[in-house]
């Protein structure tokens, strides 16, 4: 984003990743602009630029957010989470572990929102039934494949993580 010299800016302190941000944003900045061009994490995508599509999701306060129509003051003293962030000190998210482990993905592209999204609801309901994930994950489009390994991975990751948490 061109940033202009004539438009004043907004501080803003937020927690991404689990480490502290503090910048300068100009009112109308995206979060999306802000985290992959000022920030340089490019897990977060853009697509759609209107929040249909679900690439550019990732969490805030472990809620999903569309990064494409949120502005970056918004997540004041807020935690984002991107798909960076998600691996615990270079291991895998169990998330991430079953989108590789039954080919949960093709180009990748949308892969980070769709992880990011199925977190949330795991964190919310750990043993979803198959029509409750469909639902939940009506936001999040996949233009290469059918839905099926998406959702084979992410059943696959709730069922490891529950079984790990006893």
């Amino acid at each position: 984003m061109l940033r202009r010299p004539d438009v004043q800016t907004v501080p803003i302190s937020f927690t991404l990743n689990g480490k502290l941000q503090e910048l300068d944003v100009e009112p109308h900045e995206l979060l999306l602009d802000v985290i992959r061009e000022r920030l340089g994490l490019t897990g977060v995508k853009r697509s759609c630029d209107v929040q249909v599509c679900g690439a550019c999701t990732l969490l805030v306060d472990g809620r999903p957010v569309s990064a494409c129509t949120t502005l970056a003051f918004e997540v004041r003293e807020r935690s984002v989470l991107t798909i960076e962030g998600l691996a615990d000190d270079g291991k895998l998210h169990p998330l991430q572990e079953a989108f590789i482990e039954h080919g949960g993905f093709q180009c990748g592209f949308c892969t980070p929102g769709m992880i990011l999204a199925s977190k949330a609801l795991l964190d919310e309901n750990p043993d979803p039934t198959e029509d409750e994930l469909k639902h939940f994950m009506h936001g999040n489009i996949c233009r290469c494949t059918g839905y099926k390994k998406i959702i084979e991975s992410i059943m696959a990751a709730a069922q490891k993580m529950s079984s790990t948490a006893r």
